[in-house]
């Protein structure tokens, strides 16, 4: 057993002294610290993970986790070409499928509001298989959409005021009229039959999809497209595909997966998610040394009982034993009810967000800001649990030196100083 019941009873004792004195009041601060210290890590780990995990699974969702360049801009035969690039076995392994897009900047106009957007022409099919999951769809089902109709984004149809039905006008400085006094832009209007809400305020305020046959003559690029997408079986297999695109297309081609085409923002999130964890994890430090004092006054104010104890008998490494596991209690204790308190608030982390906003009268999570129009959370087991017994190490670790103090502690000096 790696306590006795002595040292337990003794620990358990001075942990509830009904002597009230600022050791004590020390020792509630420690293990208030510890608690909110390791809740506030839960949440904002937590947090922090849905941010990483639902941004890129939306841009990863609408973009491939590979993606087809060519230099020059556009490319013709896509069809041939993504024949040709199946027929590889790195592809055949990894590849489920390949999506080919027909892209461009343009400006949406409509009842005297105007918009930059992107245009995005692409095969209906292909885009019911990439949408999102939590993507809304209001109005016509994708499946019916038709050449020269348009699906735009749910912020973008508000900022235009349209609805189902109206037209908008796209304006492109590519593929333009030449006269005498330059270049002419395009100008052409679609009717908008859906609108669709992903909860990702880039694509929901900027993006517009076509069908890719309607794309391609506006943006004049018949016969060919912008870009290919190709989406895996698993996202971190993209390098390997990489590595045999470059090696198989001829001169010209540009092959980028995922990572680098996300690569400030991936950087990012990560950085950011680190310096919250050191900055928070502060807390949990102060609440340690909060142990630290806490023990040290109870070593000094329990100096005559730790005398009388060790003339009974008690050895040096029992009263270590009482004083660490005093200490360490702290630490489980707060590690237990900080991580239980951390999890649920992660949980409900959303409800709790539109609570305060409904009370406070003010947008605490504006899309504008964080690109998603809700607050994600993902409670991963194993960083809960990490962070608990990081929790509980730091305040073991605080016990060490008021332990070894007690157990240091000659009784003959101290009783004959009484």
């Amino acid at each position: 057993m790696l306590f006795s019941n002595l040292e337990k009873k003794i620990a358990y004792r001075y942990l509830r002294a009904k002597k009230r004195g600022f050791g004590s009041v020390i020792s509630w601060v420690s293990l208030i610290g510890i608690t909110l210290g390791v809740a506030t890590l839960i949440v904002v780990m937590s947090v922090m993970g849905g941010f990483h995990d639902t941004l890129l699974s939306r841009i990863i969702g609408m973009n491939g986790h590979v993606v087809v360049y060519h230099q020059n801009g556009a490319i013709s035969d896509y069809d041939f070409l993504m024949d040709k690039m199946r027929q590889n076995k790195v592809v055949e392994k990894y590849v489920v499928s390949m999506v080919p897009i027909a892209e461009g900047q343009i400006m949406a106009s409509a009842n005297g509001n105007n918009s930059g957007a992107m245009v995005r022409g692409i095969r209906m099919p292909d885009l019911i298989s990439k949408k999102t999951s939590g993507t809304r769809i209001y109005g016509k089902s994708l499946d019916k959409v038709n050449d020269g109709e348009l699906v735009i984004g749910s912020t973008l149809s508000r900022n235009l005021r349209v609805s189902a039905g109206d037209k908008v006008s796209l304006i492109s400085a590519n593929g333009g009229t030449a006269t005498p006094f330059g270049t002419m832009p395009r100008i052409m209007a679609y009717p908008v039959v859906s609108s669709f809400f992903m909860g990702m305020y880039e694509y929901d305020s900027g993006y517009i999809f076509m069908p890719l046959s309607t794309a391609q003559k506006y943006l004049n690029i018949e016969n060919s497209v912008t870009h290919i997408d190709l989406f895996l079986t698993d996202a971190e297999e993209s390098e390997k595909v990489v590595k045999a695109l470059t090696a198989l297309l001829p001169e010209g081609f540009i092959v980028r997966d995922w990572r680098d085409l996300n690569r400030g923002f991936v950087g990012a999130l990560q950085v950011e998610s680190s310096v919250m964890f050191l900055i928070l994890m502060l807390i949990v430090i102060v609440a340690a040394f909060n142990i630290i004092s806490s023990l040290v006054m109870l070593v000094k104010d329990k100096n005559k009982d730790i005398a009388v104890l060790r003339t009974f008998g008690v050895s040096r490494k029992s009263m270590m034993k009482i004083f660490i596991l005093s200490g360490t209690s702290i630490g489980v204790i707060g590690a237990t009810f900080g991580t239980l308190l951390g999890v649920v608030i992660a949980l409900y982390i959303e409800p709790i967000r539109k609570f305060f906003q409904f009370v406070t009268g003010h947008d605490l999570f504006p899309a504008e800001l964080y690109s998603l129009s809700e607050l994600p959370s993902k409670v991963v087991p194993s960083t809960v649990v990490g962070i608990a017994i990081i929790a509980i190490a730091l305040a073991f670790l605080a016990t060490l030196y008021p332990a070894w103090k007690a157990a240091n502690t000659d009784p003959v000096e101290v009783l004959r100083n009484e």
